[in-house]
């Protein structure tokens, strides 16, 4: 959002919160109330804004992770991705909104066959194992934008300020264990890079899926004793796979020993994107300090 207030767009931000009117308000934004899995608040706050594109960037996304169960962590995010997803593109037709840009996920749910960095050519996962709601969320989103003809952004891994912090004491107190090799590759991205590019598509009037990651997909066993250092923890411990499976659960064996990166040239060929941050190795000791 400061973002596009620079670049002097009138933005106005939705919450489902009256408490944070303010905060939106002293970013530049005009604020507003909306519940984003009611039809009718969506409908109504997209007809008073009357805007020209609609950025659609909700998720519920809290707490602890919980990557053995993560269908029932990201549970109101699936709805989230389906459902609003829906209401604002009914919203957007029913008010003549002629763009849509929206959130997807590319850290390292790339399919699992051929090389370790993928495109936006390559399909993703097509056999999530635990995260099966998860992964069929984020394919519906990305197919009803595209229906719509907008642009879905697939965000690597978010890294920056608040990013990661639900991350950083596990990794610190050695809970997050590399699995087996550390084989599998992760894509990363850091806020400001993923709202400047986001910023493009808008100004763009991007169509078509694009890939939002840095330019280093690593293997678990780079990125993760990095992260432990730049949190001042000792290495991670290191687990065999058939041991993490029952304790940690599928996704983060196959996101530790099988993930796909993603290359990001389509981005910057088509939008013009630049990243502030380069290489994931640049950005975690800004956060950690």
């Amino acid at each position: 959002m400061p973002q596009l207030v620079a670049r002097g767009h009138q933005v106005t931000a939705t919450t489902t919160s009256a408490a944070k009117l303010g905060s939106l308000e002293r970013l530049g934004a005009e604020a507003v109330v909306m519940d984003g899995l009611e039809a009718a608040s969506v409908g109504g706050a997209v007809a008073a804004a009357r805007p020209d594109a609609i950025v659609h960037e909700m998720t519920a996304i809290a707490g602890e992770p919980d990557m053995k169960h993560m269908d029932r962590w990201f549970a109101e995010t699936i709805r989230l991705r389906t459902e609003v997803t829906d209401h604002l593109l009914a919203a957007a037709e029913a008010a003549s909104v002629s763009h849509v840009v929206a959130q997807s996920y590319a850290g390292w749910n790339g399919i699992r066959r051929g090389g370790w960095v993928k495109t936006e050519e390559d399909p993703l996962d097509p056999d999530p194992t635990n995260a099966r709601e998860g992964w069929e969320a984020i394919r519906y989103v990305e197919d009803a934008v595209a229906k719509a003809d907008g642009a879905v952004l697939r965000h690597g891994w978010l890294y920056g300020p608040g990013a990661t912090a639900a991350l950083v004491e596990p990794v610190r107190k050695r809970w997050f264990p590399l699995v087996g090799g550390g084989t599998g590759y992760t894509s990363c991205v850091h806020l400001d890079d993923a709202a400047s590019a986001t910023v493009l598509a808008v100004e763009h009037e991007a169509r078509g899926v694009f890939n939002i990651v840095d330019d280093e997909p690593a293997p678990a066993s780079q990125w993760l004793p990095y992260l432990a250092a730049c949190a001042a923890g000792q290495p991670p411990r290191r687990v065999a796979a058939w041991l993490a499976r029952p304790l940690a659960g599928d996704a983060v064996v196959t996101m530790m020993t099988e993930g796909r990166g993603f290359s990001t040239v389509k981005a910057k060929r088509e939008l013009g994107w630049e990243l502030r941050h380069p290489s994931w190795r640049l950005g975690p000791e800004v956060e950690l300090g």
